[in-house]
């Protein structure tokens, strides 16, 4: 069935180029993930921070090559994609930043993000999303960018507002973690804010 509108951004907007490394301009680099990565994503998640606001849990480094191996596919698809967060200088994983639920039609994505313990208090999730936000605004044309926290999780609520996410508002019940069903705050983001 057409649509009675053009797509914001055709298909092959993404995957027509490798997925690209993007520096923070600040001591970051957001970069595709690599098999070598494996070992510090599985230690990532042995965090009890991780398994409070995620749903995934790692139980073995195999486990972990295989999120890597799809996360590096996710890009041809064009329906997630996925960077590591590391240290400019040493390229120690600090995070990861995303574009997941990509929908190219309508110029629409959710950014998500974690870091490790280690990195946690040093601005690395909001300048990495800042950075993420406007590569997709600017070099790519995203018209709006969505980010859902639970509303428990105040840090993410804080990383969202201070990287431009506006709080639009509560879907309540809204996603099911270890702990029951957590009301989720929703912010949004639309090219030109």
């Amino acid at each position: 069935m057409p649509y009675t509108t053009a797509p914001v951004l055709p298909p092959g907007t993404l995957s027509r180029s490798p997925q690209p490394v993007l520096p923070t301009g600040d001591g970051l680099v957001l970069r595709p993930w690599r098999g070598r990565d494996v070992a510090a994503v599985h230690e990532a998640f042995q965090d009890p921070l991780m398994h409070q606001w995620h749903i995934r849990r790692s139980d073995s480094e195999a486990e972990v090559a295989g999120w890597i191996e799809g996360w590096e596919k996710e890009w041809e698809g064009e329906r997630d994609a996925q960077w590591a967060v590391v240290d400019a200088d040493s390229d120690r994983l600090l995070g990861r930043v995303a574009l997941r639920s990509i929908h190219l039609v309508d110029g629409l994505a959710k950014v998500a993000y974690w870091t490790t313990a280690a990195a946690r208090g040093q601005g690395v999730a909001t300048r990495a999303t800042a950075t993420l936000t406007r590569w997709a605004f600017e070099e790519i044309g995203f018209h709006r960018l969505e980010l859902l926290h639970a509303v428990a999780n105040e840090p993410s609520c804080r990383v969202a507002e201070k990287a431009g996410f506006a709080l639009e508002g509560v879907k309540r019940s809204a996603a099911l973690h270890q702990d029951g069903w957590h009301d989720m705050h929703l912010h949004g983001r639309v090219r030109g804010d």
